[in-house]
């Protein structure tokens, strides 16, 4: 499952359909996703199709972590994301701590059934 560095992002802004493809999802989970998780897309284009800054993909970022990489429910991914404080950055080691944790349930759960 695909975890974006942000710090290889070389553009300002990126669209829904780069974003959706960056992290291989669909465009309306990205669009739900800023509903309930109240994301404001800070710009558009004159068509209204958002773009995403840097900071907006890495909050996105953080969101697929927790719910398909560490498999939270949304209410539970709302409240990691509040104790993680205002900022809610998730360093490289923890990206990938929690992209492995998300492995291995799935590898579990492959196995009982």
């Amino acid at each position: 499952m695909p975890v974006i560095d942000t710090k290889g992002l070389s553009k300002l802004y990126y669209s829904i359909g780069e974003l959706a493809g960056l992290l291989d999802v669909n465009a309306s989970l990205l669009r739900f996703w800023e509903k309930e998780f109240s994301l404001k897309v800070s710009k558009r284009n004159k068509k209204g199709n958002r773009l995403y800054s840097v900071k907006e993909v890495e909050e996105i970022n953080i969101i697929y972590s927790l719910v398909k990489v560490q498999l939270f429910t949304l209410d539970g991914a709302k409240k990691a994301m509040k104790s993680k404080g205002s900022k809610g950055s998730v360093d490289s080691k923890q990206l990938v701590i929690s992209k492995l944790e998300g492995i291995k349930k799935r590898l579990i759960i492959l196995k009982s059934s």
